[in-house]
């Protein structure tokens, strides 16, 4: 199958790009700076180029160009630049979908469980409505974005994800340095609910929302079992052989990081898998601490 992963570079992606490469899939990997065999340079501004003819033939596009949400503090500046990085990628990819001679099969998009906002211990599923600050909008315009593929017969699944692990990137690399050092706790009050997913069964739920035509709308890309902070960094201990006693503040975490502190460290989603689990789809990892040794073996 010839697939289009745009952002197939990334944390995510690359990982992505090598296990469908590895089942025998011709994969094209769309990034502004192409420099190795498979790559192909574009310029995403809402429209096609001249990257439209690469695309001949696909079956599948997956999207998951965006600027990294939490590598710089937010201002209104830098806010418009992870809004617009994700908004005009998919414009240009949904265009080019709709421009090819056989529009692609299917468009699998991502989102986040930004989605949701804070929503203390209620579990969510893919059927709550999004929130109204800053990610809870940005991921509802961004899902919007993406439904015109629909008009060309495209089926469209949206990978809603969470806490993606993996020891060589994403914020579990950010947080493994102070642990390491005997020097990390929880954020805030510790209740906040994350939801996380480790990066393997990540790459297996794409690859299944790709294969199973049924799959649509949608995808809560987390494990089923998501934990406070307060439980997380005590695993995070545990994996790391080190102690999980020093608590950071919330005002100190406002200080440093400014607004992204209150949706991203401060707050969180008790966010389920209940579309993927009602299709079949079987995580490896449920289990936390499980999750963390198998990173950090």
């Amino acid at each position: 199958m010839k697939i289009i992963v745009a952002g197939g570079t990334g944390f995510l992606g690359k990982p992505l790009v090598e296990a469908l490469r590895a089942r025998g899939d011709d994969v094209r990997v769309l990034t502004r700076r192409a420099s190795a065999p498979g790559e192909i340079g574009w310029t995403p501004d809402g429209g096609v180029g001249p990257w439209l003819a690469s695309l001949e033939g696909a079956e599948a596009i997956v999207n998951l160009a965006g600027a990294g949400i939490a590598e710089k503090r937010w201002t209104e500046a830098r806010k418009r630049e992870i809004a617009e990085s994700r908004l005009l990628a998919t414009r240009s990819l949904v265009a080019a979908a709709g421009s090819l001679a056989s529009p692609p099969r299917v468009f699998v998009s991502a989102s986040a469980v930004g989605y949701y906002g804070s929503r203390g211990d209620e579990p969510v599923t893919e059927a709550a409505p999004p929130a109204t600050d800053f990610l809870g909008t940005l991921g509802r315009e961004w899902e919007e974005a993406a439904q015109p593929v629909t008009v060309h017969g495209t089926r469209l699944a949206i990978v809603r994800t969470g806490l993606a692990l993996a020891a060589d990137g994403g914020a579990l690399a950010e947080m493994r340095l102070p642990f390491s050092l005997g020097v990390g706790g929880r954020l805030g009050s510790g209740r906040q609910y994350m939801s996380w997913i480790h990066r393997d069964d990540w790459v297996r739920l794409v690859c299944f929302l790709i294969d199973d035509a049924s799959a649509q709308g949608p995808f809560n890309a987390t494990a089923p079992t998501p934990v406070t902070n307060a439980e997380f960094t005590r695993a995070l201990g545990r994996a790391l052989h080190r102690p999980a006693i020093l608590p950071v503040p919330a005002f100190a975490l406002k200080i440093l990081f400014g607004e992204l502190a209150g949706p991203l460290l401060l707050e969180g989603q008790r966010a389920v898998p209940a579309k993927a689990t009602a299709l079949g789809f079987q995580f490896t990892y449920t289990d936390l601490d499980a999750a963390l040794g198998a990173v950090f073996a």
